[in-house]
């Protein structure tokens, strides 16, 4: 079994949050992991414009602290999107980090998105999946000496849950990364939107994209899968194929997980903030109403038995209404796949245990 380390929200004058917190990373023994002058990454979501699920600097304060007093030097870390929104490029991406709050002269610590200003900041990095064997690893993140995974736990349209497994795979890959995971190569082309300005051609190395009578033109057989022309393409004409298997695209999910992993030789801390559990991610530009109460902070060295704890909490606590939950919701029930059938959170759990990332037995210890 691996050991979760849970504070349940209970707190006082003489006990508040910055000194529980305090507490929950001694327990999980971060301060003997890290050595002075270490490049510690805290990796973090910021939160898509109009979101507010995410976690909040206020929450993240002590963490970043705390790193900083064992001489470690820690900045918040994230990956620009494969959607084209608010996150989709670094300079937009530091804007709406700031907006949420993420200031490095409030909270101690500096915002760097590590795929670079258009995602190309990327290194191939091999690892042996079962679905994939490359894999496209932001920049920074192979550069970081130790990485302090903090996620807002919830649930996910395609996913089913989003945690530390899902932060480390989609949330440390590139654009080309994020393409691989979701939908392999090739975007969708939508022709009636294209006015043959060439943007997306002039960015495509592998000349899978060409101008055929002032419309573009697509050669899936040279597609390279790299997503460059999303970003290029200002019209809507080239756009994501968000369709694929679900377990395949957990499946790949996973592997990433695992290949970021490799890359750390345990060094990585796993923190699970069950606040605001949300029924979708924190990426659609809104916060549904939570699917039960404010649960509390979890932590462990196991990023899957972390998960698990976090996903068996959320099932066992109190629905709350009015959320998209059904009104038969009772205490027991998979939550999130009541509110998305068609997602497995915990096949995917299963997966990375089977890959070797970790276990789902745990021994949930209570600070």
């Amino acid at each position: 079994m691996s050991k979760v380390y849970f504070w349940n929200l209970r707190a006082s004058r003489k006990m508040p949050y910055d000194l529980r917190i305090k507490k929950l990373l001694k327990k999980l023994e971060l301060g003997a992991m890290l050595e002075p002058g270490m490049l510690a990454a805290v990796k973090i979501h910021f939160g898509e414009g109009g979101t507010t699920g995410f976690v909040s600097p206020l929450w993240l304060k002590p963490v970043i602290d705390f790193v900083k007093k064992c001489g470690a030097k820690p900045f918040l870390i994230d990956t620009n999107t494969l959607y084209i929104g608010n996150r989709g490029e670094a300079v937009s991406h530091h804007l709406q980090a700031a907006a949420h709050g993420f200031d490095p002269n409030v909270i101690g610590a500096p915002v760097i998105i590590a795929d670079g200003i258009k995602s190309r900041n990327e290194r191939i990095i091999n690892y042996a999946g079962n679905s994939l064997s490359e894999f496209y690893i932001a920049g920074d993140i192979v550069d970081s000496d130790f990485i302090v995974n903090v996620s807002h736990f919830k649930g996910h349209e395609l996913a089913g849950y989003g945690g530390a497994l899902k932060n480390l795979a989609m949330g440390c890959a590139t654009r080309q990364g994020k393409m691989r995971q979701h939908c392999g190569l090739g975007p969708k082309v939508d022709l009636k939107h294209c006015i043959g300005c060439g943007m997306c051609v002039e960015v495509c190395a592998p000349m899978a994209l060409t101008l055929d009578e002032e419309k573009v033109a697509l050669d899936l057989g040279k597609c390279v899968g790299c997503a460059a022309c999303f970003l290029a393409c200002k019209t809507g004409a080239l756009s994501i194929n968000w369709k694929t298997e679900v377990d395949e695209f957990l499946k790949r999910m996973m592997e990433y997980a695992g290949a970021v992993l490799s890359l750390m030789h345990d060094r990585a801390v796993h923190i699970n903030f069950v606040f605001n559990v949300t029924p979708d991610c924190d990426c659609p530009g809104f916060s549904d109403a939570p699917v039960c109460a404010d649960i509390g902070v979890l932590a462990s060295k196991d990023p899957v038995a972390v998960d698990q704890a976090c996903l068996d909490l959320v099932d066992n606590a109190q629905p709350l209404f009015p959320s998209k939950l059904p009104d038969s919701a009772v205490p027991g029930d998979d939550k999130f796949k009541l509110v998305h059938p068609k997602t497995n959170g915990r096949w995917s759990l299963q997966y990375a245990e089977d890959l070797g990332l970790g276990t789902r037995s745990y021994q949930l210890e209570t600070i």
